[in-house]
């Protein structure tokens, strides 16, 4: 299997069997109680029994887990306990995706943006991204906001950009806090500027270790005293 392919989708798979199972934040996401045969199988994955898990994730996406679907198509796609299986694993993902399981909507996205074992299709990623963004996936928001601002797979529209920007940077995006608030510094596009609010989101993406975001904190800061009247 292609070396970057797989890279590119074996995070997918680190956020669907641990993230995804086990944190709370992606609720519609999360294992249910009663869903024995999946917990069984997080288990196993978690513990590097991957043939296990590999069937057992087959058995209770057969069931009808929308989290086993995907994490079955992942195990798949990535050749883990097992030969790879690429029409099989796309098929998996695609029934997550529309079982409604947003991540399952943003990974099936990537694929389509990436040109991940399917062709290039911007505009499909377009679609996937929204579904998933609409529903409050902050990927999915990072994600759209890119396409936006970039006009790949959609009309070029930076306030639309700004707009899931902003979303992703309330959810807690990182990068997406940094762009906010270079919108913000910059202004136009329908926002109007504001170094108050553009300091905030830098000091927030400068808080989870975006050097650039702290340069940026300390220069608006130095502005903004410099402002002050005397």
């Amino acid at each position: 299997m292609n070396t970057a392919r797989r890279a590119g989708l074996a995070a997918a798979l680190a956020i669907g069997l641990s993230t995804l199972a086990l944190n709370a934040a992606h609720a519609d996401n999360t294992l249910k109680p009663t869903d024995l045969a999946t917990q069984n199988a997080v288990a196993d994955y978690n513990a590097g029994n991957f043939g296990a898990a590999r069937s057992e994730f087959r058995r209770a996406a057969q069931k009808g887990s929308r989290l086993a679907e995907f994490n079955y198509a992942m195990m798949l796609l990535n050749g883990e306990g097992g030969a790879a299986d690429i029409p099989e694993g796309k098929k998996w993902l695609r029934r997550a995706a529309d079982a409604n399981m947003t991540h399952a909507q943003y990974v099936y996205g990537k694929m389509y943006d990436d040109g991940q074992f399917v062709e290039k299709d911007p505009a499909e990623a377009h679609r996937w991204f929204l579904r998933a963004a609409s529903q409050g996936h902050v990927q999915a928001e990072l994600a759209l906001a890119n396409q936006f601002l970039d006009g790949r797979g959609t009309a070029r529209d930076n306030e639309q950009a700004f707009n899931w920007y902003k979303k992703a940077a309330e959810g807690g995006d990182m990068t997406a806090q940094y762009v906010a608030g270079s919108f913000y510094e910059r202004g136009g596009d329908g926002v109007e500027r504001n170094l108050n609010v553009a300091r905030a989101y830098y000091a927030a993406a400068a808080a989870q270790g975006d050097p650039a975001a702290k340069l940026k904190y300390l220069q608006l800061s130095a502005e903004l005293e410099r402002q002050k009247p005397q």
